[in-house]
């Protein structure tokens, strides 16, 4: 299968990230899809801006990645640094965050600038912000409006230059509602607020992202490269895909290992209900017609109209 991408960088990858503990799925984005097209240009409006960006979207839809995107659109020098708030330690979370003087805690000897010193200058991503400790939302806000840092074991303040993007997946007015989020971090965040579509959502990424990961797998792994069967195709645009990205690169992957010729057949994707049927069911006919342009419909009826057919 050859993919016509539409102009516009419609590959969003980061190759100066192998080194990085992403995926391969956190280092590619598409923009194929008219929603993530659209996507895309609010990305590149919000982005030099310097304001805060929400991104909020399903897990494993590539959260971070958008969120490195507005970064190297920002034109911001310094670092883009990935915080998953979910992960900060339970009693340190405040000294992880925002830094600590040497001998603040026990076995403490040097002291440490903390996430927002080390996002100086850049970009500091706080994934699922709502994992947050309710009582550090207080003072993320005020480090986020005063642009400084109290230290831990520090008394004076440290001047900080930050943009913050941060990203849920839960819907963060509600977790207001229910008096689990700081209220005025959430309109302090929402200034600008970015949906990222579930994959099921953009079904115009589905094929150019498995073409991808194929790809890369096929590389990596040093197999040669498969083509996707017609049916496989049809079998990927269908699934719902409630793992998202992350569930469509983990299929290719299996697909890739399993299947044993030249070509991925549904069977190869593991998919509930994606084996080949011997005929093709109506709504899969209709859905391949109703994507037909007018020359090739009118070429379908040319043909359908021979006496030979």
């Amino acid at each position: 299968m050859t993919l016509h991408l539409p102009a516009g960088q419609p590959l969003l990858t980061f190759p100066d990230a192998d080194k990085s503990p992403l995926s391969i799925r956190a280092k590619a984005l598409v923009f194929v899809d008219p929603r993530s097209r659209k996507l895309r240009d609010e990305v590149e409006r919000l982005a030099p801006t310097g304001l805060p960006v929400l991104i909020r979207g399903e897990s494993g839809t590539g959260k971070e990645l958008l969120a490195r995107q507005i970064h190297r659109e920002s034109g911001r020098g310094g670092l883009f640094v990935a915080v998953n708030c979910g992960a900060l330690s339970p009693t340190r979370a405040e000294a992880e965050l925002f830094g600590h003087a040497a001998g603040a805690y026990t076995g403490s000897a040097c002291s440490r600038a903390g996430w927002f010193g080390s996002a100086n200058g850049g970009t500091l991503y706080l994934d699922e912000i709502g994992d947050l400790p309710l009582s550090l939302q207080g003072k993320l806000l005020a480090a986020l409006e005063t642009r400084e840092v109290l230290r831990v074991g520090t008394q004076q303040p440290t001047p900080v230059d930050v943009r913050l993007v941060a990203a849920s997946s839960v819907d963060l007015a509600q977790a207001v509602a229910a008096g689990k989020f700081n209220e005025r971090l959430h309109r302090y965040l929402d200034e600008g607020r970015l949906e990222l579509p579930a994959l099921r959502e953009r079904p115009g990424d589905i094929l150019p992202l498995a073409e991808y990961f194929l790809g890369v797998y096929a590389q990596r792994l040093e197999l040669p490269l498969p083509q996707l069967g017609t049916a496989a195709q049809l079998a990927l645009e269908r699934y719902s895909w409630p793992g998202n990205t992350r569930e469509l690169e983990s299929v290719i992957h299996f697909a890739l290992l399993v299947c044993s010729d030249d070509e991925i057949l549904p069977e190869h994707l593991n998919l509930p209900g994606a084996g080949a049927p011997s005929h093709p069911p109506l709504t899969i006919i209709e859905e391949q017609l109703a994507r037909l342009d007018a020359h090739e419909r009118a070429h379908l009826r040319a043909l359908l109209a021979r006496p030979d057919i």
